[in-house]
């Protein structure tokens, strides 16, 4: 059996003063401060500080920004894809050996090739080189070789000034050789061979920055989120798998030999292996150098 309780109650009026005086004054009297009426918006809510608020308005501010950019008309972006091939010289301008190498001014914009090492009168580089956004009213690229130096400066030993062909903005891709000019006279030091083209394609809309809110980082302190536009990684052109080369035969370069007798035989042999052993390519090659 389990025990049993009873209550009694107890009156108001039994037990100590101070009992008595906590009765009246906390139990009996009712609650006055009731508030009636919809509650404000920050009821139970920490106050926001000047810092937050301000964090608020920036992030506001940066996605208006960042949707009208993407409400902007899309734009053609143009690529200009120029690769420097190689070049035929017709004198070394070295004490022992030559080892040259290709500035190519587009513009305000500088692009250098690597060094041919010992390259001597027919150097190859095949250096491609991409150029965003090409620069409005620029019709002409100025190429440079210049022989590479161990104690001394060095020496720029040609020069041409490319008119850049129209056909290029069609879509066409245009493989040339251009005559060199130098100490020898304007288009007596040789030529280059460069391969140009040029493609367009529309802005795309992630190409603006997303609006991303970098972490605070201090000790002791308290700093705001600040917005950042952050660009997209730089996306790389795809390239094109070169091409194998054919073999070149003994017979290939007797019978461009006796096409172009003028032409050295050490000449013939470099334009048919930049020309991957397409002889119809080679021919067309000393056939434009010859005119050039």
């Amino acid at each position: 059996m389990f025990p049993l309780f009873i209550p009694i109650p107890i009156p108001l009026n039994f037990g100590s003063r101070r009992c008595n005086y906590y009765v009246q004054h906390h139990v009996l009297q009712p609650n006055t401060g009731v508030m009636l009426g919809t509650l404000p918006n920050d009821f139970l809510r920490m106050p926001k500080t000047p810092a937050q608020t301000q964090e608020e308005v920036d992030h506001a501010t940066a996605l208006h920004l960042q949707h009208q950019m993407m409400a902007q008309p899309q734009q053609a972006v143009g690529r200009l894809q120029m690769t420097v091939v190689s070049a035929v010289l017709n004198k070394n301008y070295g004490m022992t050996r030559m080892d040259p190498y290709v500035r190519v001014r587009v513009g305000h914009y500088i692009y250098e090739t690597q060094t041919d090492t010992n390259g001597a009168k027919t150097p190859r580089w095949s250096k491609v080189f991409q150029i965003y956004q090409f620069p409005k009213g620029v019709n002409t690229i100025h190429i440079e070789i210049y022989d590479e130096r161990t104690l001394t400066d060095d020496e720029l030993i040609a020069w041409v000034n490319l008119p850049i062909p129209e056909t290029i903005f069609q879509g066409e891709t245009v493989d040339e050789w251009y005559s060199l000019s130098g100490k020898m006279g304007e288009g007596q030091e040789g030529a280059i061979n460069v391969v140009l083209s040029y493609t367009t394609a529309p802005a795309l809309p992630h190409a603006f920055g997303q609006v991303m809110m970098v972490p605070p980082y201090a000790y002791g302190s308290e700093y705001t989120h600040v917005p950042v536009y952050t660009l997209p990684p730089n996306q790389q052109a795809p390239t094109c798998a070169q091409p194998q080369p054919r073999p070149i035969s003994e017979e290939d370069l007797k019978q461009l030999g006796e096409m172009f007798p003028s032409v050295e035989a050490e000449v013939v042999k470099s334009v048919l292996e930049v020309s991957h052993g397409n002889k119809e390519k080679a021919i067309n090659s000393l056939l434009q150098m010859q005119d050039s």
